[in-house]
Parts: structure tokens; sequence; C-alpha cells
């Protein structure tokens, strides 16, 4: 019984841990890829990255995090849910 009890506290402390390192990194709304937005915004996936995508090249890059919500499907709520993970800087533009 309780080598029972040890293995599963194990595990929950195992999964606890993972869980922690498995946390959204902070992402550059200006410059992350479909890719990087679907894996650090909680709440959107594929389709909702390639619409923050798509806005930046209709409109430019945000001038700030809370202008994410102009993007259609991405509301106050999304956007409080993951406020401290957003990021904006302006792409710089390479001079040849």
């Amino acid at each position: 019984m309780m080598k029972k009890i040890l293995t599963n506290l194990l595990i929950i402390i195992g999964i606890s841990a993972f869980s922690f390192y498995a946390q959204a990194e902070p992402v550059n709304i200006n410059t992350a890829d479909i890719k990087s937005l679907a894996e650090n915004i909680k709440g959107i996936g594929a389709k909702k990255a390639q619409a923050i995508v798509d806005y930046r090249k209709t409109h430019g890059p945000f001038k700030r995090v809370d202008d994410i919500v102009k993007v259609k499907g991405i509301g106050n709520k999304l956007l409080e849910k993951n406020r401290a993970d957003l990021r904006i800087s302006t792409p710089k533009v390479k001079n040849n």
C-alpha cells in the first residue's frame, strides 16, 4: 500500500514539474510565425495564428499588445488570458 502511494506521489510530482516547464513562452506578435503563435498563445490553434499573420501582412505591425483583438476571432478574454506572455516590437528592416 505504501509503495503504491509513493509511486502515485512521484507521478504527480513528475507531471507537475513537466507542466511548469511546458508553459507558454513570451511571444512577439509582430514577428512570430504561425507555429510559434499557435504553440505559445493559450486558446488558439493554427487557424487563429494564421489570422494574426494575415492581419500583420494587411495592416502592418501591431502598435500595442491590445491591438491583437482587432484580429477576427480574438477577443478581450483571450487577450487577458495571455497578456503576460504577449510582446510587441517592430520588425527590423534590413538595409542592403
